[in-house]
């Protein structure tokens, strides 16, 4: 019998771990945070895997229309079971199926890094979005020594397989900022910078 693979976001949502369960719910805290001030009424979650953050954002009543759009087929399928009322649908960041503008928030957590075409999947985000963006990635070298110090990819000294990207803080600023975002507020939710934008 083989044994089904559960995909890594879905493991990392739904941890036992006390540690974990507070880094993850320190990370949400703070992206509702930064959300609810804006009055947001339609949201995308692109690279939405499994949709727990935009069950977060539901459960916490911000936006009335909120959709996300996956790549993987898999995540999807968890999602659907997990979160049946979620709109969740599949593409591809390089090539949103959606119209300029169509979007008054645009939410990329976690998903940057594991692009070769960041800049390129920005664009279309950016493009999409009417005038907010949050996005959020790994703060290293934080994010690497904190998996190390707990076990995690020890032989690649903390650094995950899927992540080809890897930004400080001041790495994430200046990417966003050449590439057209206005940063507005930026937070470090202990392993991650999560950036508010503007374009």
């Amino acid at each position: 019998m083989t044994k089904t693979l559960l995909p890594t976001n879905f493991v990392k949502h739904t941890s036992k771990n006390p540690l974990q369960k507070f880094l993850i719910n320190n990370f949400f805290s703070t992206l509702i945070s930064l959300i609810k001030p804006l009055s947001i009424e339609s949201i995308l979650d692109a690279g939405a895997g499994e949709g727990f953050t935009m069950n977060k954002l539901k459960e916490n009543s911000i936006g009335k229309r909120i959709e996300g759009i996956e790549c993987s087929r898999e995540a999807i399928s968890f999602g659907k079971k997990l979160f049946p009322d979620l709109m969740l649908r599949e593409g591809n960041l390089h090539e949103l199926p959606y119209k300029d503008s169509s979007f008054d928030l645009v939410v990329c957590t976690e998903v940057l890094e594991h692009l070769k075409e960041p800049e390129k999947a920005l664009k279309e985000i950016l493009r999409v979005s009417k005038k907010y963006l949050i996005i959020s990635v790994p703060n290293e070298p934080f994010f690497m020594l904190s998996n190390f110090l707990r076990g995690k990819n020890i032989s690649r000294l903390g650094n995950d397989p899927e992540h080809i990207n890897h930004w400080g803080l001041f790495g994430l600023k200046n990417f966003l900022e050449k590439n057209g975002l206005k940063i507005k507020k930026v937070k470090l939710p202990f392993p991650w910078t999560v950036a508010l934008g503007e374009k």
